[in-house]
């Protein structure tokens, strides 16, 4: 998943923003969660982002004690259950609250400085079982590639220091940095927990929560209706993974003790541009049309669309169709394109309007027939 500087900002930017927002509930559904056989003490490294809270919420349904550890800058929602709150900052190193306790887990959400893993190595390696750890494709050295698999050549860092590495200095250099610390972060865990280490490198993370908007780019648009500009010629290949889908799988990881590393991407069927704008058009409905424009012209004119990437891109062609056998094998399900598509929109349409307004993913409409008008004036 590429991540760039404008990300980074964006997404601290609307998730400031949207927080405390309504969502969680609403989006969590309504059917029954069966108890785990064996309650576990789970420690949750962050907890308030996207992801976490839909891991709080599946480890409390499944009978798990748990504990949050961040620097309680972002509220958090109304948990269904007792939930623990540790404070610290593993930016100054300040673990203090995690000494002297116990966990048979703990999962690692926010990191990509490999400097925090060691740090927390430090304090938890004798006081967990097991350790997950939530890195990225992004750490694959060769994104271009299709079908990418677990052991593929990591992504070398190439800087002076990895562990003098900042947050500071990834923002500045995210397009170099940010695979290569995550593996860096990987490699620590290894070194700090060994064989009682997960590895789980999720693509796209989509669907409620996600205040990146790019996939909601998709069925917002669509819902919008009139002709939609779609990338290439349809037949790239799309992966995308719902938050809670993510989430829950982590916590049954945990459970089964589950060590090992498994690209966490979705669906377990090739899934297509085409298909993706379609599938949501289905949910949507409305008087949408889809205008192909090729991947050449859009490059030509700065044009980067979200979630979307060429199967011939130099660098990141494989991100699409990226191996996910090993964690389908482990356990990872996916609930259909159509419902993560309407309970994402449902959560979007919870927000209040200036959130809404303050979207922050592909391109205006305006630009969008702009686009569409060139391409067409070059004949085709």
């Amino acid at each position: 998943m590429r991540t760039t500087r404008r990300d980074l900002f964006k997404l601290g930017a609307l998730a400031a923003a949207s927080a405390a927002l309504p969502g969680l509930a609403a989006a969590s559904g309504s059917a029954p969660v069966e108890r785990a056989k064996k309650p576990l003490d789970i420690l949750i490294l962050g907890g308030t982002g996207f992801t976490g809270p839909f891991q709080v919420q599946y480890a409390l349904a499944r009978g798990h004690r748990v504990t949050l550890f961040n620097r309680g800058r972002r509220p958090s929602p109304e948990w269904p259950g007792e939930v623990k709150q540790l404070s610290g900052d593993r930016n100054t190193g300040d673990l203090a609250a995690l000494r002297g306790r116990r966990w048979d887990v703990c999962i690692d959400n926010p990191t990509t400085l490999p400097f925090w893993v060691r740090d927390a190595g430090q304090v938890l390696k004798d006081s967990v079982g097991q350790y997950i750890f939530i890195s990225t494709i992004s750490v694959y050295a060769d994104g271009s590639r299709p079908g990418i698999g677990e052991d593929a050549p990591l992504a070398p860092y190439r800087g002076r220091d990895a562990m003098a590495e900042t947050r500071e200095t990834l923002v500045a250099d995210i397009e170099n940095l940010y695979g290569p610390l995550k593996a860096l972060s990987e490699a620590e865990a290894h070194k700090q927990f060994g064989a009682r280490t997960t590895i789980i490198r999720p693509g796209y993370i989509v669907g409620p929560r996600d205040d990146s908007d790019r996939f909601t780019y998709w069925p917002r648009r669509i819902a919008q209706g009139g002709e939609v500009l779609v990338p290439g010629d349809g037949r790239d290949p799309v992966q995308v993974i719902d938050g809670r889908d993510l989430a829950e799988w982590t916590i049954r990881m945990a459970e089964n003790g589950t060590t090992g590393t498994f690209n966490a991407c979705g669906p377990d069927y090739a899934l297509s541009t085409d298909a993706m704008v379609h599938g949501c058009h289905a949910v949507t409905g409305g008087a949408a049309r889809f205008t192909h424009v090729p991947a050449d012209f859009l490059e030509q004119n700065g044009v980067d669309l979200p979630i979307w990437v060429s199967r011939t891109h130099p660098r990141y062609g494989g991100y699409g169709s990226v191996s996910n056998a090993r964690a389908i094998a482990a356990g990872l399900t996916f609930r259909p394109l159509a419902t993560t598509v309407a309970d994402l929109l449902a959560w979007f349409d919870s927000l209040p309007a200036e959130r809404q307004a303050a979207f922050g993913a592909g391109i205006s409409r305006e630009r969008e027939a702009e686009l569409l008008a060139a391409w067409r004036a070059q004949g085709a």
